[in-house]
Order: structure tokens, then sequence, then C-alpha cells
């Protein structure tokens, strides 16, 4: 390994516009969630101070986004079928719809034109936050469609389902619930008591938290987990005070150089780079992350070919690892390199600075 390896920003940057521009050979098959791709590379520029290579065109890709949002029909029936779906390719018509009261001419998303064609929790927290991050004023989210979409996935146990076709449930899906509710600032939609009670019941023995009660703690999970509880408000109370220490010292064993998701897990992983950092960042512990080491790693996982980073070290680059390696970075204060993150919503300073402007209007 180089320990001065060159960080190249530029290349990082253009690769994350030809993600978001064309969809690369290799990644063709992901197009069913082609707005979260979207975000990884739009999010990718933020972070990188580059968010300016898409000022020409920035009011296209947020008329683009708002495409992808389902409406109800005229008389608000199916509100729990609306968000945002992965990708336009099930949707018969892209007929505008836009309402006087909006007063713009631009789609503003399209009423669900198939059986099948419901939001995805996932990509609706996509949405909003790449809406976010462009800049756009949220003037356009049908938000009493958006949660009571958010409310219909909610489960007995206070876990969540991605779509109301049936999918898995657990603690990923809760985060997303519960950022698309901080960011618009209305918590109707989410039970915050059983929501909080899944989460504590979710911590494996080690402190960690798992996919559900009783399984394996690992890191991604875990970042969900804690800052769901931190974006709810619960996270003090939730967790005393040997609990705390107990998942800390799990959080930092995790550091090779980088970082893994679980114990034994091997190699480590780009993406741990952020999910572990960032958890530590929320509980006030990421000072005893080893900063030389993972900024290391994570360098180290630069494709000085077409630019982006990989999983691991001399493997092809994709959008997911490329933005989480930097949002890394970011999370351990490499802010030579990339600009400073907000660790639970997973936006930019800047982009939180831009919703902190707005929450006057809609509160």
């Amino acid at each position: 390994m180089d320990d001065c390896k060159e960080f190249t920003k530029e290349k990082h940057a253009k690769y994350f516009l030809r993600c978001l521009n064309a969809l690369p050979s290799s990644l063709v098959s992901l197009d069913s969630i082609r707005l979260s791709i979207s975000f990884f590379a739009i999010s990718g520029l933020d972070v990188l101070g580059r968010l300016d290579l898409l000022d020409k065109h920035r009011e296209e890709y947020i008329n683009w986004i708002y495409l992808f949002q389902i409406l109800p029909n005229q008389d608000d029936e199916s509100l729990e079928r609306c968000g945002f779906r992965g990708s336009l390719a099930a949707t018969l018509s892209l007929e505008s719809h836009s309402p006087s009261h909006v007063g713009r001419s631009v789609n503003i998303g399209t009423v669900s034109s198939h059986p099948l064609d419901t939001s995805h929790i996932t990509m609706t927290y996509a949405a909003i936050n790449t809406l976010l991050i462009l800049g756009d004023d949220l003037g356009r989210l049908q938000r009493k469609g958006i949660l009571a979409g958010v409310k219909a996935l909610q489960l007995e146990n206070g876990s969540f389902a991605a779509t109301l076709e049936g999918s898995e449930s657990d603690v990923r899906f809760v985060y997303c619930a519960c950022s698309i509710c901080y960011i618009l600032q209305d918590w109707s939609a989410i039970n915050i008591e059983t929501t909080t009670n899944y989460i504590i019941n979710s911590i494996s023995y080690d402190g960690a938290i798992g996919q559900d009660k009783n399984q394996e703690g690992h890191a991604g999970l875990t970042f969900c987990g804690i800052a769901a509880l931190s974006l709810m408000g619960t996270l003090d109370s939730a967790l005393n005070l040997k609990q705390k220490a107990k998942l800390v010292r799990w959080l930092v064993s995790r550091q090779q150089s980088g970082f893994q998701g679980r114990p034994n897990k091997l190699p480590v992983d780009t993406c741990y780079s952020f999910w572990v950092p960032a958890t530590l960042k929320i509980l006030g512990a990421h000072q005893f992350i080893d900063r030389k080491r993972n900024r290391q790693f994570v360098l180290d996982t630069q494709c000085n070919v077409v630019g982006g980073l990989s999983k691991w070290i001399d493997h092809s680059s994709d959008p997911l690892h490329s933005y989480l390696g930097l949002a890394g970075l970011s999370v351990c204060e490499d802010t030579d390199l990339v600009e400073m993150i907000h660790p639970a919503l997973n936006v930019t300073m800047r982009a939180f600075n831009h919703w902190k402007k707005l929450t006057s209007e809609f509160i």
C-alpha cells in the first residue's frame, strides 16, 4: 500500500457524473433502484464540494426526481401507495399532474398506473434527501400521501416494511421512516414508542443491533438503529450508560485498517468506514477512531483509471461504496479532502443548513 496515495478528487467527480447521466453497463441490472443510484452520485458530488458541476441542469434533475413521486388520484384514494418509486419502468404513463395551487407547469409526479406500482420507503428517503441536496424547497412533495405511505408500512412490532406488497421488515426501513419524518417535521406517521422498543429489542448480546431480535449484531444495522433513535430524540432514554459503553467497545473493535461489519468478517469493507464512525460520532465517541489508518485504507480503494472507490482494494468502483467511502472520510473529519456530513441524516452540513432554513416554512 502507498502511504502517500494522492486523493483523485476530480476523477471521482467525473465518475459520479457518469453514473448520474448514464448507468455503466455493470449497473444496468440496478435500473429498478435508479433513484438510489442517483442519490449516491449526487451525494458524492456534494461531499466532494463539486455540486457546481450540476448547476446548469440542476432544475432538470429536480424535475426528473419528482417524476418518481406517486400521487393519489383526485379523490385522495390509495394514499397508502404514495411516496417515491425506484424506477419509471412500471409506469405506464408520465402525464403531468400539476394541481393549480402548486403554480408550476412541470411534473410533480404521476398517479400510479399499475397495481404493483407503489412506493418504496428507501426510494422515498433517497428522493427527499436528494432534493434537499439539490437545494429544492420541497414544495412539490405530496406530504399527506408520503406520510400516509410511511404510516401504512409500520408493523405492530414497531418495525417497517419496505413496500405494501410485503418485504423484509427491519431496522433499515425504520431508519428511512425516521429520516423522512424528521425532514418533514411531522411524526404523525410513526408510533415512536413502539419503534424505539423495536430497536431496543434488536440489540444483540454483544451490544450491537441486529436485523431482528436475537440476530447477530451488524455495523450497518447498528448505524440505522442508533441514527433512528437520535432522529426521534429517544437515544438517551433508550440506552443507559452501560449499554452505550458496550456498544462503543463493539464499534471500536471493528477497526482493522478500515472497518469490518461484524466480528471475524474479513476483509474490511469501504462502506463500513461510514457506518461505524458515523455511529460513534452520534454517540460522541468518534475520538477513539484511528483516522490515519482509515484514511489510508479508503484512499487505497480509489480507482485511478475511471475514478470512484471500490468495496475492497483492487476491485471495481461502484456508486454506493464510492459515496460511503467519502462519507466515511467526512465523519472522520478529514475536512482537507471532503465536506462535513451530518452523521444521522447522511447529508452534508451544507444541505442540512439548507433544510434548517426551510423548516420554518412547513412547521
